[in-house]
């Protein structure tokens, strides 16, 4: 019988960061910007924070920055409502709309449009060449909530073959994030992995030393894009003023120059119905239950 390991955190994202923005004056409450691990925590204040100083300079009022280490920790902290915004993954905003009511601000767009995909990836010289050939290897996710880097491979794995990944793989484990299974994959610590499309294509741009590392060797169909969300409490015309703030930012020489830096073309109001193929999904992956 095949040995199989208990998926475990490949590196650990310690405790929540949080950031304040800067150059907005008063001393009104800051608006608490969260931001679910789908990068690490260095990479996210890396790439978000001259993003959120625009929103909060936009909308008048300071910003803090709030990254959790797992998607649980910001379902948890959105609920209750610690936090006022997020930017969350396309299966975590389905499920936290039906159990607390969670609503669509903005979303973005990249490459023209409000979809992506999970890539699933291998060093670019293993000798795997299909999602099949994976049978028996190791394989990474990122973290158990994750649509692309958890849930998408998940369906893959019941949809063609029929089989859980414990099942499947020889072992699995969970990195916490997406740019931690790319740099896995390069590094051979596993033989898969399964990342957002997005972030493997912004990482191929602006820094490939893990991704020209690495082959694609499948690709899944179209999901709503990862979405950024309020509270259904949060002041309306609080709202108003940061969906206005995002969906004109392109407009905007700074603002277009910020986007331009994280490669995302635009944000857009987004619609529930693109969030379906998710809502398929999990449908389906309740039945290995």
């Amino acid at each position: 019988m095949r040995k199989t390991v208990r998926p475990v955190v490949l590196a650990a994202l310690g405790m929540a960061l949080q950031v304040s923005a800067t150059g907005v004056a008063g001393a009104a409450e800051p608006l608490k910007i969260g931001l679910a691990a789908m990068i690490s925590p260095k990479e996210t204040l890396k790439y978000y924070k001259g993003l959120l100083d625009y929103v909060g300079r936009t909308v008048g009022q300071p910003v803090e920055m709030v990254q959790k280490a797992t998607y649980d920790d910001m379902d948890v902290a959105l609920e209750k409502g610690d936090i006022n915004i997020a930017f969350v993954c396309a299966g975590p905003y389905v499920r936290d709309k039906e159990k607390f009511g969670i609503e669509l601000l903005v979303a973005p767009q990249s490459n023209g449009k409000p979809f992506y995909h999970a890539y699933i990836i291998v060093p670019k010289d293993s000798p795997v060449r299909s999602l099949a050939d994976l049978q028996g290897r190791s394989f990474a996710f990122t973290d158990p909530k994750s649509n692309t880097g958890t849930l998408v491979p998940k369906y893959m794995l019941w949809k063609q073959f029929g089989k859980t990944p414990e099942q499947f793989f020889s072992r699995t484990t969970f990195t916490g994030s997406h740019d931690r299974s790319i740099e896995a994959v390069a590094k051979k610590v596993v033989d898969g992995a399964s990342v957002d499309s997005l972030i493997f294509d912004f990482q191929a741009k602006a820094n490939p030393v893990y991704t020209n590392l690495i082959r694609i060797i499948d690709k899944s169909p179209p999901y709503g894009i990862p979405p950024i969300v309020v509270n259904k409490g949060l002041d309306p015309a609080l709202k108003a003023r940061l969906a206005a703030a995002f969906l004109n930012m392109h407009k905007n020489p700074e603002g277009k120059a910020i986007l331009d830096n994280i490669a995302v073309d635009k944000f857009i109001v987004p619609l529930d119905r693109d969030y379906d193929s998710v809502r398929e999904m999990e449908r389906g992956l309740k039945s290995l239950k």
